[in-house]
């Protein structure tokens, strides 16, 4: 089996475990007034399930590729015998940068950890414009949070937990 239906079965194995956890775990815990709305708390992971499960078994069954490209490889196809000649060092360095933006959202804020996330993503990429890459980030990062608390209303910390709150 080709190296994109792997990662698409391991996809599609994903998607059950989701699909799962928001169909018949995320609803048993809702008040009895949260259960007569049209709209639930676990509606947009169903349909991000039900979604991926779709793309996946696509992809997974070969439904998206032509008749021709299975007769000789494409440039855009994924060689797993060339695999050293791909960027996987940006793609685990920015997986590892993910994860430390999860971890650091609570203890240094959100501005900051946001601003740190972009400025280092876009450096992992290979963008060395650092007078452009930093204020269009604080921009971004200030204009997400003003939305998220002004226009949502919902708490987000802006700055570390030991400048008050």
């Amino acid at each position: 089996m080709a190296l994109d239906r792997w990662i698409a079965l391991i996809f599609v194995t994903f998607c059950c475990v989701y699909g799962y956890a928001a169909f018949f775990t995320m609803d048993q815990l809702l008040p009895p007034f949260m259960q007569r709305n049209p709209v639930w708390p676990s509606t947009f992971p169903k349909m991000l399930a039900v979604l991926g499960v779709v793309v996946g078994m696509i992809v997974l069954l070969g439904i998206e590729k032509t008749p021709d490209s299975d007769k000789e490889a494409n440039a855009t196809d994924i060689n797993y015998r060339r695999l050293h000649e791909y960027k996987v060092g940006q793609a685990l360095a920015l997986l590892a940068l993910m994860v430390a933006y999860a971890l650091m959202l609570r203890p240094a804020g959100f501005l900051i950890a946001t601003t740190v996330f972009l400025v280092g993503g876009s450096t992992i990429l290979g963008e060395r414009k650092f007078h452009i890459m930093i204020p269009v980030a604080l921009l971004a990062t200030g204009f997400v949070w003003y939305l998220v608390q002004e226009v949502l209303g919902i708490f987000l910390r802006p700055f570390p937990f030991f400048m008050g709150t």
